[in-house]
């Protein structure tokens, strides 16, 4: 859209055998050409309520999510491919589509879901930053502007490749948690086990924390950021072998620390029923750091809460300003794109401010993503639709074995959503 995607690769290899050093340093130059929107938008969704659900998962149910977060990885990947996929070969985002593709109220059904899930997220990104340091002794009304501040002002005055350079270094934060389980010596024999074996309970509770786990880990947001991020990378169809590794790396990676975080947990204080509070999660990394672990807990929260403060109201920016047909970009000035970075600017104060009065942070960090996963499956629907059309993606579109997978994919997310839905109003009578 503004720039042209840098595909630049590895430096080409001599005739000479290369040494451990040159192996190592062609194979950080591949990442860093294949890192980009698919990473950022897959990293975003182990933000502050990730963590949270996460931890829950383990300090709950120990090691029996582990297997639903296998078949949740699967979906991640499928799902972030379609959306990186629309965007390299249309080079439209996912709200633009929607715009041309279904009616004008089928496309305020889509732009509402979205902003009813993120509102909530933007809010909850900035208590994870003030629980973060409430964790080492700062209260969070001397971090939460300034980081508001920081944030706005990296979107604002940067371009997107900088952004995103930005992001990916905020990605770093995560390696916290492979850390604290190796350290943590779960029962590996447990962990082998529940992540080949089927469990499920019966209990709301379960069903609860699974919906919760697919609106972490499948957020309506991330499929709107990756679409949208290919676009504003400048991305063309010939770059899509590129894109696709970076959307499958991206959901794999953020899936393999969601279950680091899992398991880190249960090894620490699984079965101990539901999280209250930041630093009861932070227990989870005391086998690492003994005393200094709401320390590390508290870095790794800050990383993940800063990068998903920028990407969660980007993705409804994004989304918005394609579905009015106007301007959108990160390396626009507000000028040129008075909507999109004046949405981008309201959900920060608005998230910041509201994250500033006394909230329950552990509550309403997983209470977003239980609504996130009732919502994303509206979302998925949007993204199967437009995927299986030859008229819009011609050869590019679903295969009839990925168009079958893909629709497993939405109707298992919507079935689970359904059977929340079913116990919570069962709950209202008495009869949950």
């Amino acid at each position: 859209m503004t720039r042209d995607l840098d595909t630049t690769a590895a430096p080409p290899v001599s005739a000479t055998t290369p040494g451990p050093r040159r192996r190592g340093l062609g194979r950080l130059a591949v990442v860093a050409a294949i890192a980009g929107p698919g990473l950022v938008a897959a990293n975003a969704g182990n933000d502050a309520a990730g963590i949270a659900t996460y931890a829950s998962a383990g300090s709950q149910f120990t090691y029996g999510t582990l297997f639903f977060m296998v078949l949740v990885t699967i979906a991640l990947v499928m799902v972030q491919e379609m959306a990186v996929r629309l965007g390299a070969h249309t080079g439209k985002g996912l709200g633009a589509l929607i715009r041309e593709q279904f009616s004008l109220r089928l496309t305020a059904l889509a732009v509402f879901c979205l902003l009813l899930a993120n509102t909530g997220l933007v809010v909850s990104e900035f208590a994870g930053i003030g629980a973060a340091f409430e964790l080492i002794g700062v209260p969070k009304w001397a971090v939460i502007p300034p980081a508001a501040i920081l944030l706005w002002s990296l979107v604002l005055f940067g371009s997107y490749r900088w952004a995103e350079r930005i992001f990916l270094i905020m990605s770093l934060a995560f390696f916290a948690y492979p850390i604290a389980m190796i350290l943590g010596h779960p029962h590996w024999d447990e962990v082998g086990k529940h992540l080949v074996v089927p469990h499920m309970e019966p209990s709301k509770s379960f069903i609860l924390l699974a919906v919760a786990l697919i609106g972490t880990t499948v957020s309506p947001y991330m499929q709107f950021y990756a679409a949208a991020g290919v676009v504003d990378r400048g991305a063309k169809p010939e770059d899509y072998k590129l894109i696709r590794a970076d959307a499958i790396l991206g959901a794999v990676f953020a899936c393999v620390i969601s279950l680091t975080i899992i398991i880190a947990t249960a090894a620490a204080i699984g079965g101990s029923g539901p999280l209250n509070s930041a630093a009861q999660a932070a227990e989870a990394l005391k086998p690492v750091a003994g005393q200094n672990a709401e320390l590390l807990f508290a870095l790794g929260l800050i990383g993940a809460s800063a990068l998903a403060g920028a990407v969660v109201p980007l993705s409804a920016s994004y989304a918005i300003g394609e579905a009015a047909g106007v301007e959108r970009s990160v390396s626009r000035s507000f000028r040129d794109a008075p909507l999109f970075l004046g949405l981008f600017t309201a959900q920060i104060v608005l998230g910041a401010t509201v994250a500033m009065t006394p909230v329950d942070v552990i509550q309403l960090l997983i209470g977003t993503q239980v609504l996130q996963g009732l919502i994303s499956p509206i979302v998925l629907v949007y993204l199967l639709v437009l995927t299986n059309r030859r008229s819009l993606l011609g050869k590019a579109a679903n295969s009839p074995r990925y168009r079958i997978a893909a629709t497993t994919v939405v109707v298992g997310v919507a079935g689970m959503s359904t059977i929340l839905l079913v116990q919570t109003v069962l709950g209202w009578f008495g009869l949950g």
